[in-house]
């Protein structure tokens, strides 16, 4: 590889863009609580108004005129960009496998296909189970999730189209590849937990609409008895009546059918309520009695049963951090619980599985001789091995599952029949995702699976470790992610050069090390690429996740100011080099960057966001998200809310303020996060910045036919090229010569 990165940066394009569309401007200012709160641009919530359709089309010219005009050239080019995202992307991709009896089940998707299909190996072969693009050749029906029964005969699924994530459940013969249940629909975010023999499953369903006000026919799941083949309208109904209406259910049933759990959570609030039933008392399954096993405490809790007969809870009560008990599930109430693995000081519990002899449920054979712990070390994975039945780490080696490197672990999977295999998924900054296999009896690490497709030549990075202060003096960590001839022997910067920063900051998310086309082919035209860790996330645990959420958001956006600081004075970029990328709440993250300070960044990208908190419960999924942010129709959370509500800052900003560079990318489709946010505040934007649109345009970029999550790999590389583009050309990145 050749490159150019000892020349200067060259000058952003110069634009002669048209004027930015007409915004007509309410004087709509109401009194919610005391706060005299103005809303100008409501009318844009309505998607459906000619008015609104108009601004929107006059937009999309607008960004079609940019387009024309701002080129980026070198590795930064249109042409030259694709196939690089395609070759970056030409691994494919590979899951951990599931296994029932001797069939295994993975998904997996090779370079050039559009979406992942799910494949069966048995003793008739290899097959393809589900391909999203023979079910529709357009390719916007995506594959939301997928579960085999027990014995792996037969195949729960679910798709939905056009992004809206509206699941639709069927079921499939395994062995001929033919339906023999479904559609069953208002099937959005249902787990699937199949009883022994096949004949039944328990899934959640919401409620008719037709039994429900036209505002709350998203919510108000249930969970659900289905016998195969018979019409979902006679499904028995099992749990959920008298609970919040915003709640999410997850159902398992035991491998030996013994045992049904089912937890509950309010929207997305970080607690978790869990029952217990023994299904033997109730024949059929349909009416079982359900016991509490954490109801009404501020924790999470996972539970399930072993195939020793004993109930495992991973929770993180009273343990931020996360620790292991067990318990008879007969018994199983939290002053019964017997601590196996205790919380750590400094890294976050993931998972744990254990290994044992492989013999029937029940039996010595089935009694655990290894138990493994995934941890989160400051967003790094590490495995450790411990006594199952003591929860002491073996000592010295044996106590540590060696990893290819400072990465991410996904799953720790083993046979549900038991056995001394446990499968995961690895992958860090430069290395694809591969599935890798641990033996119990050798303790041999080897690689079990590959992506299909051809691996791509990289660039030569290295990843440093960032630590810096925030306001009120917590560290924060971010990777930085450089070429190698940007750096000094030190690996230091040698100058200033363009780079994005990009954050999220909730929702208990983590961000770790991860394989990403778009930050290699950044990376690799000789930009730097930073990954902060922020408050909100689950980096640290859930103390770490609080401290970010509520009235506490505002540490987050702290955080976030911080690391750009610590990345313009330590000499890895300057403001007029420096962009911001974030999508959903980390949209939500770089609206509240540009309009708290915008004198920090020269672009910014704004994907799918939340921008009004003062009207986001009114849209979407907006009312789940209360916990995290706040409710706006409380006096108190609403002044929480006014605090950093991007849009609501930039229309109460008195001084004439340049506002940096910025797309607004959106997808109509989205029913999580309403397009409205990103129109209104483009709007707001456009009216108010002191800057000259031809050095840094507001601009919005609107895709149809998509959501808010799943797409066509075409999609999605389309979509970063002309990210990328935008950035690079606001930030002067041209890119080398590979």
């Amino acid at each position: 590889m050749t490159s150019t990165s000892s020349a200067p940066a060259p000058a952003a394009a110069q634009l002669d863009l048209p004027a930015y569309p007409s915004a007509r401007r309410l004087d709509l200012v109401e009194d919610l609580h005391g706060h005299r709160v103005s809303d100008p641009y409501r009318w844009l919530e309505d998607a459906s108004s000619p008015e609104t359709a108009a601004w929107s089309d006059a937009q999309d010219a607008l960004w079609a005129a940019y387009r024309g005009q701002a080129v980026p050239a070198g590795a930064m080019s249109q042409a030259r960009l694709t196939a690089r995202l395609q070759s970056l992307l030409g691994a494919g991709f590979v899951s951990a496998p599931a296994w029932r009896g001797d069939r295994q089940f993975t998904s997996r998707r090779s370079g050039d296909q559009e979406h992942a299909v799910v494949v069966v190996t048995d003793d008739a072969g290899e097959r393809v189970l589900i391909d999203p693009v023979q079910l529709d050749p357009a390719g916007t029906t995506t594959l939301d999730a997928w579960q085999p029964s027990k014995e792996g005969d037969l195949l729960a699924y679910q798709v939905s189209s056009g992004g809206t994530e509206e699941s639709v459940l069927y079921v499939l013969d395994v062995l001929t590849g033919e339906r023999v249940d479904g559609p069953i629909d208002r099937a959005r975010y249902s787990p699937v937990a199949w009883v022994p023999g096949g004949e039944s499953f328990y899934y959640v369903r919401r409620l008719p609409p037709e039994q429900l006000p036209p505002d709350e026919q998203q919510y108000h799941r249930r969970v659900w008895l289905h016998r195969v083949g018979t019409d979902p309208a006679t499904d028995v109904e099992v749990f959920g009546a008298g609970l919040d209406l915003t709640s999410y259910f997850g159902v398992s049933v035991s491998r030996d059918g013994r045992w049904l759990i089912v937890s509950a959570s309010a929207g997305t609030a970080p607690r978790t309520d869990v029952w217990i039933a023994d299904l033997t008392t109730t024949p059929g399954g349909a009416t079982p009695t359900f016991v509490p096993v954490t109801v009404g405490l501020d924790a999470q809790t996972a539970a399930w049963v072993g195939r020793d007969g004993r109930l495992y809870l991973h929770t993180n009560l009273d343990a931020s951090r996360g620790r292991l008990a067990v318990t008879d599930p007969s018994d199983p109430g939290v002053p019964h619980w017997h601590e196996l693995l205790a919380e750590d000081p400094e890294a976050v519990l993931e998972d744990v599985t254990f290994t044992d002899a492989g013999g029937p449920a029940g039996t010595p054979g089935a009694e655990p001789e290894l138990l493994l712990a995934s941890w989160r070390r400051h967003a790094v994975s590490e495995i450790t091995v411990h006594d199952p039945r003591t929860g002491v780490r073996l000592d010295g080696p044996a106590g540590t599952i060696s990893l290819p490197g400072l990465g991410s672990i996904s799953g720790l999977v083993t046979r549900p029949d038991g056995g001394r295999e446990v499968w995961f998924s690895y992958t860090d900054h430069t290395t694809v995702s591969t599935v890798h296999r641990f033996d119990a009896l050798t303790r041999d690490v080897q690689v079990w699976a590959e992506p299909p497709g051809a691996l791509a030549d990289l660039p030569d990075v290295r990843v440093h470790r960032l630590e810096t202060a925030s306001a009120d003096g917590t560290i924060v960590r971010a990777f930085v992610l450089a070429r190698t001839d940007v750096l000094d022997a030190d690996g230091r910067p040698l100058r200033p050069v363009p780079t994005i920063l990009y954050g999220y900051g909730g929702f208990q998310i983590s961000l770790e090390p991860a394989y990403s086309a778009s930050t290699l082919a950044w990376v690799e035209a000789g930009g730097v690429y930073v990954v902060a860790n922020l408050r909100g996330g689950g980096e640290e645990g859930e103390d770490w996740h609080r401290a970010g959420m509520r009235a506490r958001k505002q540490n987050v956006f702290d955080d976030f100011h911080a690391v750009a600081e610590r990345l313009v004075a330590d000499g890895w970029t300057t403001p007029g080099q420096l962009a911001c990328w974030g999508g959903s709440n980390g949209g939500l993250l770089v609206g509240a960057a540009l309009t708290q300070r915008p004198d920090l960044f020269a672009a910014v990208v704004c994907s799918a966001p939340l921008l009004d908190m003062v009207r986001y419960q009114r849209f979407g999924l907006g009312v789940t998200w209360s916990e995290e942010y706040g409710d706006a129709d409380t006096p108190h959370e609403l002044a929480w809310l006014l605090g950093y509500s991007p849009y609501h800052v930039a229309l109460d900003t008195l001084e004439p303020t340049a506002y940096p560079a910025t797309l607004f990318t959106v997808f109509e489709g989205d029913t999580r996060v309403d397009p409205l946010h990103a129109r209104k505040l483009a709007a707001a934007l456009q009216a108010s910045t002191s800057a000259d649109r031809n050095a840094a345009p507001i601009l919005v970029r609107r895709e149809t036919g998509v959501g808010h999550g799943g797409r066509a790999l075409s999609r999605t590389i389309a979509l970063t090229v002309e990210q990328l583009q935008f950035v690079a050309d606001r930030t002067g990145l041209a890119g080398g010569a590979r």
